[in-house]
């Protein structure tokens, strides 16, 4: 089957966890730990997990599902995959916990290293983000559907970028890595999946991630930025890969919307 096949019952289940997590995000009554990696789950977490991963496995029984919240797969066992499913349950658990709403859940398939197909659900305003590797990306909302594409500035075009950050980040940590040569207009959004959905429909035009992510951060977003016409990116301006490592931990990033650019230069070396 292509991806199209089935990329509508992918996005119920996105809906369909998304509205577990908003229940109980609504209900404020909800059980927290920390992890082994010292990053907190909650009980929304885990429901959503076993939502999804127990529909993926009945859509498609072929098909592996690796969840953040059940990782620990072999390196040995996952490189004998050439298509699985790559899934964060609940982006954004620490937004989550604050209570500011810019939380997402996350699916995407993977095939031959590459996602091919990208799902983002935003359970608080019911947007859809979704993209099929040749197909394009789009955004669904309750004033319907469009196609979206990212902001193609050039060289030409005046020298200011909107750059999307953390509300709980030091735009600092992040604004030191530009040359200075370009202004940057800061957008601030929660969760990392959102922040690179707003580089992909043209409201940002860059992200830069430093710190800790899983590849199930950005499977999804990659597919939907490079369909709206950007890249995601690590910092030496490579593109990211997905089950190629031991390890699952992304390197730092950055997600921008113009190819036109050149980030090389714009940024700091280093």
């Amino acid at each position: 089957m292509k991806p199209e096949d089935y990329v509508e019952q992918a996005i119920a289940i996105a809906v369909e966890a998304g509205i577990a997590i908003k229940d109980i995000y609504l209900e404020g009554n909800f059980d927290k730990e920390v992890k082994s990696d010292n990053t907190p789950v909650t009980s929304a977490d885990i429901a959503a997990h076993n939502i999804i991963t127990s529909a993926l496995t009945k859509l498609t029984p072929d098909i592996p599902v690796l969840s953040e919240e059940d990782a620990d797969i072999p390196f040995a066992e996952r490189a004998e995959w050439q298509r699985y499913w790559l899934v964060d349950p609940l982006d954004g658990t620490g937004e989550f916990i604050a209570g500011s709403g810019d939380f997402s859940v996350i699916i995407a398939l993977v095939e031959h290293n590459r996602p091919i197909m990208g799902i983002v659900y935003v359970p608080m305003t019911e947007v859809i983000y979704y993209a099929i590797a040749g197909l394009g990306a789009y955004k669904r909302s309750c004033k319907g559907e469009l196609r979206i594409s990212s902001r193609q500035l050039t060289c030409d075009d005046e020298p200011s970028l909107r750059l999307a950050v953390s509300r709980r980040q030091d735009p600092q940590s992040v604004l030191k890595l530009f040359n200075q040569s370009r202004h940057c207009d800061l957008v601030v959004l929660g969760g990392a999946a959102l922040k690179s959905c707003l580089v992909a429909e043209g409201r940002a035009d860059c992200y830069v991630r430093i710190g800790p992510t899983g590849e199930w951060d950005t499977g999804a977003a990659q597919i939907i930025i490079e369909e709206a016409g950007g890249q995601v990116m690590d910092l030496e301006l490579q593109p990211l890969s997905y089950n190629e490592r031991e390890s699952l931990e992304n390197p730092n990033f950055i997600v921008v919307g113009s190819t036109h650019l050149p980030w090389d230069e714009l940024l700091v070396s280093e």
